[in-house]
């Protein structure tokens, strides 16, 4: 937590900003003020500029146009380690952390005590334990980084954050991954941050959270300011329809009843996630499967995908937790991730019919919505919505029997979010069967036919009808703890 180097936040100044990556422009005359020691959120669609922003303001990518001011001075930093010099730490929406390195030297890269050029460990565990019991994260020092949950992960990139005592923080994203409680741990840090003088640049496409915490907020759309104003004078239904530009509607898709004589696209007995587990999903049915982080709710994913060619083959298709670390390949074009798992469609003696693919492809990008500058664009180059919309292109183009939906919304924006629930609600309605993985309650009691309530590798409840409620998920999860520990 901030000591008295960080009394003093920064203030900052964005005039006339402009950044392009190749023909896509991401920002066009961007013009904003951080107040010292606010908390300033950026809100808008995937695409919108928000991200670009908060690299630029912590010296990730430099602008083509423009000028950023820190406290009233002219600042060109042309690398992150001399925004942090200056004081201004980013927490990136992509998990940047060492796998092979311990959760401790992670949180101090950089700055690890030394001695004669040798690590002092013990030093290292001692700062390590100060500055994790000040936010109470309980992560071992010396865990594996790259053993973490992402969830995990995502505290330990907050965690190094703030052992920096920087002046401002560019968080984006931050409770993405984390579960309620560790939510509500964060925004009482940031909190604290702002009452002690740090300025926060909050990017987040939780609007509940940005009226919460921020004190000002800036709406950014294709790239261009709609309008900066104090938090306190926005609502979830202002901020949403000057960041879409129209009014959203409904935010789930109307639920189709499932027919009666549907038949079982998956039932299975699966050994994962420390016990067994056995469940069933009918074709057209959205089945939930809800707990708290940690539940096993992942693991039984994995495990009922764990051979992806023998899966693939028996119709079941699955969209992963990370998009980054196990869904794309973010070198690749738009077309190559999209056909990955369908080129045998496309080949004939061990060729691929590339007019073939691209009209198919082509066809599959439509229906999900994605927007890109071309089928040959590389997936990195994508917003996140467009880049997790791809998966789902993909699987429109593999037409499975079942779907397994791990986070499927995940660090996308409100407009995507709809998109995404329309495709789901839409491949249900086509016959294809759902197992959806999430920890949004309002998604689980939106989406799904049935839930499955886990903790600790075991199913300890089956919700539907007027019985499911988050009141009943929530009760089902506890009281399996509470049995846990009797």
């Amino acid at each position: 937590m901030p000591d008295d180097r960080s009394l003093q936040g920064a203030q900052v100044e964005l005039t006339g900003i402009g950044k392009s990556f190749g023909a896509a422009r991401a920002l066009e005359a961007v013009s904003l003020k951080v107040a010292r020691g606010s908390v300033h959120a950026l809100v808008g669609e995937n695409g919108a500029g928000k991200s670009t922003l908060g690299k630029i303001l912590a010296g990730v990518i430099p602008p083509d146009h423009g000028q950023v001011l820190l406290d009233g001075e002219p600042v060109h930093f042309h690398s992150p380690r001399e925004a942090i010099s200056r004081g201004i730490v980013l927490i990136a929406q992509e998990l940047i952390l060492v796998p092979a390195l311990s959760v401790a030297e992670n949180v101090f890269l950089g700055t690890e005590p030394r001695r004669a050029g040798f690590l002092l460990r013990r030093a290292l565990q001692r700062r390590y334990a100060d500055i994790a019991g000040s936010v109470g994260f309980e992560l071992a020092g010396d865990a594996p980084a790259g053993s973490l949950r992402i969830a995990d992960q995502q505290k330990v990139e907050i965690m190094r954050a703030l052992s920096r005592d920087a002046r401002l923080i560019v968080m984006d994203e931050p409770t993405a991954a984390l579960s309620r409680p560790d939510v509500a741990r964060l925004h009482e840090i940031v909190r604290r941050l702002a009452a002690a003088g740090t300025t926060v640049v909050l990017v987040s496409h939780f609007l509940r959270e940005v009226l919460e915490l921020a004190d000002e907020l800036t709406i950014l759309r294709d790239g261009h300011v709609v309008r900066t104003a104090r938090a306190a004078d926005e609502t979830e239904e202002s901020m949403l329809n000057a960041m879409l530009g129209r009014s959203l509607g409904a935010t789930f898709p109307a639920r189709r009843a499932v027919p009666a004589d549907a038949p079982v696209v998956l039932s299975a007995g699966v050994t994962a996630a420390r016990s067994g587990v056995s469940l069933d999903v009918r074709a057209g049915e959205i089945v939930g499967l809800a707990g708290l982080v940690g539940a096993g709710r992942t693991e039984l994913a994995r495990a009922l995908f764990r051979r992806p060619r023998s899966a693939l083959s028996a119709g079941v298709a699955m969209i992963p937790e990370s998009r980054k670390d196990q869904g794309l390949l973010l070198g690749r074009s738009v077309t190559e991730n999209v056909s990955l798992a369908s080129l045998g469609q496309f080949s004939r003696l061990g060729f691929v019919r590339r007019r073939a693919e691209r009209r198919a492809v082509g066809q599959v990008l439509e229906r999900a919505t994605v927007r890109a500058p071309s089928q040959a664009a590389l997936v990195a180059a994508l917003s996140g919505g467009n880049q997790q919309k791809v998966l789902f292109a993909r699987v429109l183009l593999a037409r499975p029997r079942l779907l397994i939906a791990d986070e499927p919304t995940r660090g996308v924006d409100v407009g995507a979010k709809r998109a995404i629930y329309d495709l789901l609600a839409t491949l249900a309605a086509d016959g294809l069967g759902v197992l959806l993985i999430s920890s949004d309650m309002e998604e689980i009691l939106g989406l799904a036919h049935r839930v499955l309530v886990m903790r600790l590798g075991k199913i300890t409840a089956e919700l539907s009808g007027d019985d499911l409620t988050e009141a009943a998920i929530l009760g089902a999860a506890f009281d399996a703890a509470e049995r846990d520990a009797s």
